[in-house]
């Protein structure tokens, strides 16, 4: 029977777990083995896509055994720590330098292991993500944004591969004090920005961005027109934050949302799941979330060319 081998984002192994349920065979923190043919939870920060149980007879055994099959792999502990330290320190080291944004990600093949026995690696060459252990690391902008938000729309963008082009229209609610709306300028976008408190003054002083004070769940979407993307960071419920987007889909013009979804108490997994429902859409933790997950909806087939691309 195939199966996969999920990592789970920092400190939501248990939200992992139950996400993906009867299907779970094996858990060892961070990581959870589950039958079936990989999927995307939200709270998995990596999937193993094509993991298999390597016997060993030593160290250096080990790590032949993984060169043979490709050069990078990254070390996942799960257990014996030592051990798989002592292994992964006799493979080909993996550069980890800050990714810069804009640029391409790395495109040699990114394998995961962990020693899951004294004797048995578990190992996968492939991953859904190009990163070791699926965690973006960027470097930094410490100069222009105004706060560290807008590191979340860079690692969405890169993930995706998609983008906000120069000239589409975005409405950045809720945006002071302007992470990103500084991100989407950048892009060379138009942003019109909605929050009761001003954004900052570098930001507010870009010719593509435009403030109005007022409320982010102030404004009808059947007065908002053509929009091309809708980005909202705002803290609320979740429940609310479904309601809000279900009315702009009905009556709004928009067609594509990034949204935050800001976890409250225990993770309700039904409402998360109409979530999922929305056509065109994602739902997934990125490693610049805290307690919280990102909903990506895109135009009809542009999630799917992202994915291929």
């Amino acid at each position: 029977m195939p199966f996969a081998v999920y990592h789970a984002a920092p400190g939501l192994l248990a939200e992992l777990v139950a996400e993906l349920g009867d299907a779970v065979t094996a858990v060892r923190d961070p990581l959870v083995v589950a039958d079936g043919p990989p999927r995307r939870p939200a709270f998995a920060a990596n999937v193993w896509t094509d993991p298999a149980f390597l016997p060993m007879d030593s160290i250096g055994q080990a790590a032949k055994t993984l060169k043979a099959i490709q050069r990078n792999w990254s070390v996942v502990p799960s257990g014996h720590f030592r051990r798989a330290t002592l292994v992964a320190d006799k493979l080909p080291k993996v550069a980890a330098r800050p990714l810069v944004f804009g640029q391409p990600l790395p495109h040699a093949p990114l394998g995961a292991f962990t020693l899951w026995e004294e004797n048995l690696l578990l190992a996968s060459p492939t991953t859904s993500e190009p990163v070791p252990d699926g965690a973006y690391r960027f470097a930094e902008d410490r100069d222009g944004p105004p706060s560290r938000a807008y590191l979340k729309l860079w690692e969405l963008f890169t993930r995706l591969r998609f983008a906000p082009s120069p000239g589409q229209l975005c409405l950045d609610m809720g945006g002071s004090p302007g992470g990103w709306s500084f991100v989407l300028a950048g892009l060379g976008a138009r942003v019109f920005c909605i929050d009761k408190a001003p954004l900052a003054r570098n930001v507010a002083a870009d010719p593509l961005v435009s403030w109005c004070q007022g409320s982010a769940f102030g404004l009808d979407p059947r007065h908002a027109g053509a929009v091309d993307w809708l980005f909202s960071d705002v803290i609320c419920y979740p429940d609310r934050l479904f309601d809000w987007l279900s009315r702009w889909l009905e009556l709004g013009e928009c067609r594509r949302f990034v949204l935050t979804v800001k976890l409250q108490g225990e993770t309700d997994f039904a409402l998360l799941d109409r979530f999922r429902a929305v056509p065109d859409s994602r739902l997934l933790h990125l490693s610049h979330n805290k307690h919280e997950l990102t909903f990506v909806r895109l135009a009809a087939g542009e999630l799917l060319a992202a994915d291929n691309d």
